[in-house]
């Protein structure tokens, strides 16, 4: 199954963002799973200011990313970015179950046009 990992790390240094997403792919590659690729938002705005261990966020850095996995990496991978004190926000998506579906699904997301820090 084809699965979008959308994540928001604190902004600040980019070392934490590659360190977070390596993490998240190595999880998956042990699961026995395949990492379709990354795509780096940057920094961007929040829709609203978002409140995270007594720190107020207006902005966060955006990176997603696509994997095929079966359900039980995908339920490591949360538990996992769950425990993350770096993480402002994420969310697993399904994006397809089918090899019709997602056979011509690219790694990369491109960028939707936010306003961006």
């Amino acid at each position: 199954m084809l699965y979008e990992l959308i994540a928001i790390v604190r902004p600040g240094k980019l070392t934490e963002v590659k360190e977070i997403a390596i993490a998240a792919g190595r999880t998956i590659l042990e699961h026995k799973g395949v990492v379709r690729g990354y795509t780096n938002w940057g920094i961007l705005l929040l829709p609203k200011p978002l409140r995270r261990h007594e720190i107020r966020h207006t902005a966060g850095h955006h990176f997603i990313m696509r994997f095929d996995s079966s359900v039980v990496a995908q339920h490591t991978l949360r538990r996992q970015l769950g425990l993350d004190p770096r993480l402002l926000r994420f969310n697993v998506i399904k994006i397809g179950e089918k090899l019709e579906d997602i056979c011509n699904v690219p790694g990369e997301v491109p960028w939707m046009g936010r306003k961006m820090v």
